[in-house]
């Protein structure tokens, strides 16, 4: 145990944000630079070292929390992340952009703050890049066998790392001009500077694997042809398929996915290009959807010069505090400020939008909405509660309905969908095409940064004992698992 009586006499911190007024001037990280680390010893002291430490519970990856805050608290920097990259292959992501699930299974929390348990894992790994513990690991032998993986996001990349270092010979192709699938053009650089997914990507083709993009499996490659080609597949192309909102004048000039308005300011940062075709500059800015995505969209209205921005959730506002339904050690569903709320705009919730109106050139100006209530079940419109908002922007960030379907894959490979639309697998995440595995959101549906990076150290499991006929791939989770409510 790190310290007997951290957690009674530390008060918890979390990493220090810059002044509002100066982050929306730029794109780069909130977090003010090196603010962790003075404060991060005592933080991971108030670890309890639980004799059932349910953060494990609470982490998909598994994670061995409680022997890198002792690592931690201890300066044994070395230690404390070979521990933390024994069961994750990217804690830089996953430190910056997990909801930390594990915070809310602490122990701690039953009745004090938690543990900052996602501010001492990415303090453990930002310190390993600073002293070049971060290394290639090729394998010492390879298997000669060759595997494809579909997708760059955290779950592919998980899987082919994975892979590669089991001795076998990956290809990761990748749709996109750029590897990192939605770490690339949907996380907002002010969220995680791609520098982070820059490096690991070299990591990885120094340990040998191999990358392709710009190109699509289903429309430039055969996806049939590419299973013939290679012993193995790992589809993980996520859920792209943005939920729509079909309601009269959504075909008017400034209404856009999420997914569309999101990549283009990524795009600016990466020097492609000068101005965001898709502006909020100088506009009344709504976000529909009160996700992530949608706090990603409000930031970056803030930083394009937004006049105004309004994020719109058609579920009530979320308590504070845990609710009877949902007990400690569960991830409940709270209210929360995220940094891009910090930065200004309003939020509104329960209410539905009835439809947009334009001007006489088809542009969007205006949104017209009502106030909801779920009562037996049913969502309600209150009457007399209609109003009407300005808007020249409006992003959809309602979520995502499952697997690109267009493009061929799913068709060319001739895999079985689940009820929910999803690529149905079985518990060592086989599809029912021998050879072809699926794993993160195009397997499971919309979900986390932490589940994918599972599911992919999983199915690289799964691949590797397809493969091999045996595997010592560390594999934290099943397609059949629901212990975790997140």
């Amino acid at each position: 145990m790190a310290d007997p009586k951290g957690f009674l006499t530390t008060g918890r911190e979390v990493a220090e944000t810059r002044p509002v007024a100066e982050r929306v001037k730029d794109w780069n990280e909130v977090y003010v630079p090196g603010s962790l680390l003075p404060i991060i010893s005592k933080q991971a002291g108030r670890c309890m070292d639980c004799g059932i430490p349910f953060c494990h519970n609470g982490c998909p990856l598994g994670n061995l929390i409680p022997e890198w805050n002792d690592y931690a608290y201890r300066g044994d920097w070395n230690a404390a992340i070979e521990r933390l990259h024994a069961t994750n292959n990217f804690p830089e992501f996953t430190g910056r952009l997990c909801p930390a699930p594990c915070e809310s299974a602490c122990v701690l929390g039953i009745n004090q703050p938690p543990v900052t348990i996602k501010n001492v894992e990415v303090s453990i790994i930002d310190k390993a890049w600073d002293n070049g513990d971060v290394t290639p690991q090729p394998p010492e032998r390879l298997s000669g066998k060759t595997v494809a993986v579909i997708g760059s996001g955290p779950s592919g990349l998980a899987a082919a790392q994975q892979l590669t270092r089991a001795g076998h010979t990956v290809v990761v192709y990748e749709r996109a001009d750029r590897i990192g699938g939605l770490l690339r053009y949907g996380i907002p650089e002010f969220k995680m500077e791609k520098s982070h997914i820059n490096r690991r990507v070299e990591q990885m083709r120094a340990e040998g694997t191999k990358f392709r993009t710009g190109v699509e499996v289903g429309r430039d490659i055969d996806a049939a042809k590419l299973r013939r080609r290679y012993d193995a597949v790992v589809v993980a192309a996520g859920a792209t398929v943005s939920r729509d909102l079909p309601v009269p004048g959504r075909e008017l000039n400034g209404v856009h996915f999420a997914m569309e308005y999101l990549p283009l300011s990524n795009k600016v940062q990466e020097g492609d290009l000068t101005v965001s075709p898709i502006s909020a500059e100088g506009k009344h800015v709504v976000v529909i959807g009160g996700g992530d995505t949608g706090a990603d969209c409000v930031g970056t209205a803030h930083r394009q010069g937004a006049l105004s921005v309004t994020q719109l959730e058609i579920m009530p506002r979320p308590g504070e505090e845990r609710s009877e339904n949902q007990p400690w050690p569960t991830f409940p569903i709270l209210y929360k400020v995220t940094s891009a709320h910090e930065e200004g705009g309003e939020r509104l919730y329960s209410v539905s939008t009835t439809h947009f109106e334009g001007d006489e050139d088809g542009n969007v100006q205006s949104l017209h909405l009502v106030e909801v209530e779920f009562k037996d079940g049913k969502l309600n419109s209150l009457d007399g509660t209609e109003r009407v908002i300005p808007a020249q922007l409006v992003t959809l960030a309602m979520g995502f309905t499952g697997t690109d379907q267009a493009n061929g894959l799913v068709e060319q490979f001739g895999v079985e969908l689940d009820a929910r639309g999803n690529i149905a697998r079985d518990a060592d995440y086989a599809t029912n095409v021998p050879g072809v595995y699926v794993a993160g959101d195009a397997g499971r549906g919309q979900s986390l940064i932490v589940w994918a990076i599972a599911e992919g150290r999983s199915a690289a499991r799964g691949v590797d004992h397809y493969l091999t006929g045996a595997s010592d791939l560390h594999a934290p989770i099943r397609p059949t698992d629901r212990s975790l409510v997140v």
